[in-house]
């Protein structure tokens, strides 16, 4: 890439941005597009420009956004949102301490020495853009002592992310401690899920199996159970029975708005009855739906009793009327075997993967170990279409492949484009398709929440995208372009790879600053939701359910987001003494981010789940991976120099290592299980456990009329003095 890409590229992406930014301050302040720029606050049933000054300024967001606290953010988002941004207020700060230091004594550095200008044959330039390359590593001779202002360099930056880790795990550990003694009342708390349970003896039921095994251990202080059943048939009619009840309305909404005009009759709609409404007799759309839910309504109710008695799982939730009796019980060894009898904390009920619960100890072992060999050839074999897309999407490599192609990418105004966004339009398309196959795949371990399941599947983006995108994209696009090179002489490999780095660091600043500039426009814009949601009100939505369905904003999305964030902090890491240009445009990723997000935060999204920060243990370990494959690349690099002193930077890796031990020890355990001094903090109110235990019962199975006979089996009702609220 030349200079003038990338120029156009940056150029570009900014101008997007600040298109995008006008069209955000144009739109979020007109009155009809509330429910897509404030939704967050409507369904917290708040004005959405509550306690804000009116007029509105076009940049009030902007100081609204700067004016709130850790405090707004836990409530109008939760505690797992907070976290999120202390991750981004963390690398944020270590990135601008490094480029207060990197950026005036590394940049003076390599600019004045004479590498390029002797030897520029050996960058990945070739010439056509050595202005950036003289501000790079690049430019440094071989064996100068210069290079120890690299090597002290890789101290700094790792000095400075130990502290500020260490101070963001702390604080994410009191923020957790403090949610969790919160006094408010909060069903998970006084839950655990079982599952492994033993085959039944002869002459008992599940249910009475559990309620003895769990009243002889903790006698006064268990409540009841809940026998996890096989809900797949009667989700199934219960789906249906919701699907029809919501076409009814629908359908009662388009006869009632036919009745404005005309003489005041109307028109009742009509519907055909064969597949999909597309074929069929012809009848009264109203009196068919009706006609629909009066039959399935017996149905599942059926299906519901079957359910209950002969499809019950050896799983089970087992409530307990204190949180210190549940919290001992989560971490507390039950029996001899581990595969029987397993006890762990009960996730929300909002997050229960109620299929997953019934999957045993040794299969749930065998698929976790079969999805990460699955993992592992995904990300080998995702390495070679990406590969070829790095490859192939560089004009001067697509110009040997293709040549009839060359007389139209010669055109300077076309090249130039092409030259700027090809490479980082093509990757980013490609790794748009990946997630929900990693969710999936993650959901298939047999994980039994939603919230474990996108750390899951985060944990497996993250290594695919450092593996195939940082690594996969430098070592791919080198070996293309020298390949003739190492062909002639294999031992240069080292060299030639090493060389290439400040070549490619280019390539990354241009993807970093896409993402930023566009990605972040976009989200801030709303302009695809925003677009949806007037569609579907003017040509589909009849009913106000159907309006609310197509605002619905969703959540911030951590199993693709924090990957993504990680991506761009393991590049700045690895380019930042290399290339120490990168580091602005790192400090203004996480800078947007940190921005943008916290307005999607208190006024958009609306979260799924809330596991208190359960997600900041796996950004911390990732975040000091990113540190080490750093320290690795740099003592490579430097090597590659012929610097003696290279090997000064190993004890770094050990102490990284070591740092990573510590924190683990010291911090982990409370993220997997509430300490019992957090959980023996009193509550301002007596828990009403029949609510508790009520709020874990799936919908499928709820009836609007509550008969104790109908759980018979599957619920256990043990005789408990019952406190209200």
């Amino acid at each position: 890439m030349d200079f003038s890409s990338f120029l156009t590229s940056l150029v570009t992406s900014f101008v997007i941005f600040v298109v995008l930014m006008l069209v955000f301050i144009w739109l979020y302040r007109k009155q009809g597009n509330v429910v897509v720029y404030y939704p967050n606050r409507i369904l917290k049933g708040m004005d959405p420009w509550q306690g804000y000054p009116s007029p509105r300024g076009p940049f009030a967001w902007i100081r609204e956004v700067m004016s709130s606290t850790e405090t707004d953010i836990i409530n109008f988002s939760g505690l797992d949102t907070a976290v999120y941004f202390v991750f981004l207020s963390t690398v944020l700060g270590i990135l601008v301490l490094s480029g207060i230091v990197l950026l005036p004594v590394l940049l003076p550095v390599a600019a004045t020495d004479v590498n390029i200008k002797s030897a520029f044959k050996n960058t990945t330039s070739k010439g056509t853009f050595n202005d950036f390359d003289k501000l790079s590593a690049g430019n440094v001779t071989a064996q100068s002592p210069r290079l120890w202002a690299f090597l002290l360099a890789v101290y700094w930056v790792s000095f400075v992310t130990y502290y500020l880790l260490w101070k963001a795990y702390n604080h994410v550990s009191a923020l957790r401690a403090e949610a969790l003694m919160s006094s408010e009342v909060k069903p998970q708390q006084f839950a655990v899920l079982v599952r492994d349970i033993p085959a039944v003896p002869k002459g008992q039921t599940i249910k009475k199996q559990v309620d003895l095994y769990f009243e002889s251990i903790y006698h006064d202080e268990f409540y009841r159970s809940m026998v996890v059943t096989n809900n797949k048939e009667v989700n199934k009619i219960y789906e249906e029975l919701e699907g029809y009840k919501k076409k009814l309305a629908r359908a009662e909404a388009i006869y009632a708005e036919s009745k404005k005009g005309g003489n005041g009759e109307g028109t009742k709609p009509t519907t055909k009855t064969g597949f999909l409404g597309l074929i069929g007799n012809k009848v009264d759309s109203i009196d068919y739906f009706n006609k629909k839910i009066n039959e399935l309504v017996p149905k599942l109710e059926a299906e519901q009793k079957v359910t209950l008695r002969e499809k019950q799982q050896r799983a089970a939730l087992v409530f307990f009327s204190s949180r210190v009796t549940a919290a001992c019980a989560a971490q507390s060894l039950h029996a001899q075997m581990v595969d029987k009898w397993m006890v762990t904390d009960a996730p929300e009920p909002r997050e229960l993967l109620w299929s997953n619960l019934k999957i045993k100890f040794f299969e749930r072992q065998l698929r976790q170990y079969l999805i990460y060999i699955l993992v592992a050839l995904t990300i080998l074999f995702y390495m070679i279409p990406i590969g070829f897309i790095s490859a192939l999407t560089t004009l001067s490599n697509l110009k040997k492949l293709l040549p009839f192609i060359k007389p139209v990418v010669d055109i300077v105004a076309l090249k130039t484009v092409l030259e700027a966004y090809l490479p980082q339009i093509a990757l980013l398309v490609f790794l748009a398709m990946l997630p929900k196959l990693l969710l999936f795949l993650s959901k298939v371990e047999g994980i039994p929440s939603e919230s474990h399941a996108v750390r899951a599947a985060s944990g497996k983006y993250f290594y695919f995208t450092v593996l195939n995108v940082f690594i996969g994209v430098t070592l791919s696009g080198t070996l293309f372009s020298t390949f003739k090179t190492i062909q002639n002489n294999p031992k240069s490999i080292i060299t030639v790879l090493s060389n290439s780095l400040p070549g490619n660091a280019t390539f990354f600043v241009t993807f970093v600053a896409l993402k930023f500039f566009v990605g972040y426009g976009l989200e801030l814009s709303r302009l695809v939701p925003l677009i949806i949601y007037h569609l579907k009100r003017k040509y589909l939505c009849k009913t106000e359910a159907e309006r609310k369905e197509a605002w619905a904003p969703g959540d911030l999305g951590y199993g693709t987001r924090i990957p993504g964030d990680m991506l761009v902090v393991t590049i700045v890491f690895c380019y930042s003494c290399i290339a120490p240009l990168i580091i602005p445009f790192g400090v203004l990723y996480f800078a947007l981010g940190w921005i943008i997000l916290r307005n999607q935060a208190l006024n958009v999204y609306v979260p799924k789940y809330e596991s208190y920060g359960r997600i900041w243990p796996h950004i911390f370990l990732r975040v000091v991976a990113a540190l080490i494959l750093y320290q690795v690349t740099m003592f490579g690099y430097i090597g590659s120099k012929k610097f003696f002193y290279a090997p000064f930077i190993i004890p770094l890796i050990i102490i990284s290592l070591i740092f990573a031990f510590i924190c683990d020890k010291k911090f982990y355990r409370s993220f997997c299980n509430p300490a019992l001094e957090v959980a023996s903090h009193d509550l301002k109110e007596t828990p009403n456990m029949e609510h508790i235990f009520r709020s874990y019962i799936p919908k499928s199975l709820s009836f609007e009329k509550h008969d104790e006979d109908q759980f018979d089996d599957a619920l256990s009702h043990v005789s408990r003095s019952q406190s209200s609220v």
